[in-house]
């Protein structure tokens, strides 16, 4: 299982597939997985209230772990747009009150 939180309203308006702004800005989707997720939302979107949280069965992706950034960790990544049969669950995902995350109630492994 790998995790992309997005805009609510970017994952409602989503096709067949969803596409990450990412996608074009960067070539790839970000994706996390589950001990990161907190961490990596905290840090990357503090404060947002209106993110839901992907979950994502990669078995049918391409999915390559590598650290882009050289923050000493890999992440998983993906090079093409996410069938929404993929996508398992989608979970709210607002931040607390001090701006930081943390996961969601029963978050699939």
């Amino acid at each position: 299982m790998i995790y992309h939180w997005c805009d609510r309203g970017d994952w409602e308006e989503t096709g067949e597939a969803y596409t990450a702004p990412s996608l074009m800005e960067e070539g790839f989707i970000h994706f996390s997985y589950k001990h990161q997720v907190a961490r990596t939302a905290s840090a990357t979107d503090p404060g947002h209230q209106n993110l839901v949280l992907l979950c994502v069965d990669e078995s049918d992706l391409e999915v390559v772990d590598e650290d882009c950034y050289d923050l000493g960790e890999k992440y998983p990544h993906v090079y093409s747009p996410i069938p929404v049969a993929s996508v398992i669950r989608v979970l709210p995902f607002p931040s607390r009150p001090d701006g930081t995350f943390r996961l969601p109630e029963g978050l699939p492994d």
